[in-house]
């Protein structure tokens, strides 16, 4: 591959994400001949099909997905490069790309906002993925840094502690659990429950939860999202183990009610994580002192949002 070109990579890279040539074209600004010109040269170069057609769509080859996970490490490097070079001449700005578990993307745009007031020149960047895909996210390099309920066991991180992050189990007001002062685990058993994907970090914990009090869930419906789950919930299927952080503006609603489950809340902590080989630039050096300076701060300042009554209108008199 000593003839490979960078172009003939970029090219490559935005067919592979988009599974598309006309759609990189498009990104590129090239024609679609050119662009399926350039990923032909360098399947040449490789020896070996980067795509295969399937009816109307292509998808990598195996050869097609390593070569594209090393690519985008190239891309990567290249860019802090960049940004390297740039903070070497005194340039401003920067660019942080942040990936969360689903689970924080209720307060992670604030950290954002608060950093942007600090760093108005930043360039940032968001991705929310559930755990195992932020997890690959990470080992990828496809991002700095990583706000998770813990470090991936993959591959050598770095990771620090910045808050704590309580799980309770919800119910719809008025179920009958919920007026109890105390709900023992077991009594747990046989309710229907609402629980999230594999791979998620807040099923574990659940799992964990269940399993230190000898508990086996007998009716359990896996659902993809918090939001579905809480409007689960709120209609009445069933209960669930969630985080805290995700229900404060139903809790002040009326909407949902916390039970006071014997065991919980279940105390877990907020890490920010980045891969232990990474060289952070500039920008991603600043937002993780931020965090760990900032985070606990403006999480629990994080205050739900009360919906206020609208005054009604008033009717117009007859005229007489």
């Amino acid at each position: 591959m000593k003839n490979v070109t960078l172009r003939q990579l970029k090219v490559f890279e935005s067919v592979a994400s988009h599974l598309s040539f006309s759609r990189a074209a498009e990104e590129l600004h090239l024609t679609q001949p050119a662009v399926s010109m350039q990923v032909q040269a360098l399947s040449d170069q490789v020896g070996m099909p980067l795509f295969e057609q399937m009816g109307k769509r292509i998808h990598l080859t195996g050869a097609g997905e390593e070569l594209l996970r090393h690519v985008r490490r190239v891309s990567q490097q290249l860019r802090e490069a960049d940004e390297a070079l740039a903070a070497i001449r005194g340039a401003k700005g920067g660019r942080l790309t942040l990936g969360v578990v689903s689970t924080a993307k209720y307060f992670a745009p604030r950290l954002l906002v608060a950093f942007r007031a600090a760093h108005p020149e930043a360039e940032l960047r968001l991705g929310v993925f559930n755990r195992e895909t932020l997890v690959r996210q990470l080992g990828d390099n496809q991002v700095d840094l990583a706000i998770m309920g813990a470090p991936p066991r993959e591959f050598p991180t770095v990771a620090a502690v910045f808050a704590d992050h309580p799980h309770v189990i919800i119910a719809a007001p008025g179920h009958p659990l919920a007026a109890r002062k105390r709900v023992d685990p077991a009594d747990l058993a046989d309710e229907p429950f609402l629980i999230r994907e594999p791979g998620s970090g807040t099923r574990g914990a659940m799992e964990r939860f269940f399993a230190e009090h000898n508990v086996v869930l007998a009716d359990t419906t896996e659902m993809g999202s918090n939001e579905t789950i809480k409007q689960a919930v709120m209609a009445g299927m069933g209960l669930s183990f969630i985080s805290e952080h995700t229900i404060g503006l139903e809790l002040a609603a009326g909407r949902l009610a916390r039970l006071s489950v014997a065991g919980t809340p279940v105390t877990r902590q907020w890490y920010v994580v980045r891969r232990a080989d990474k060289q952070l630039l500039p920008m991603a050096a600043a937002f993780l002192e931020f965090v760990r300076i900032e985070g606990p701060r403006l999480i629990v300042e994080q205050a739900p949002i009360v919906p206020v009554a609208m005054p009604r209108p008033k009717k117009a008199r007859p005229r007489q």
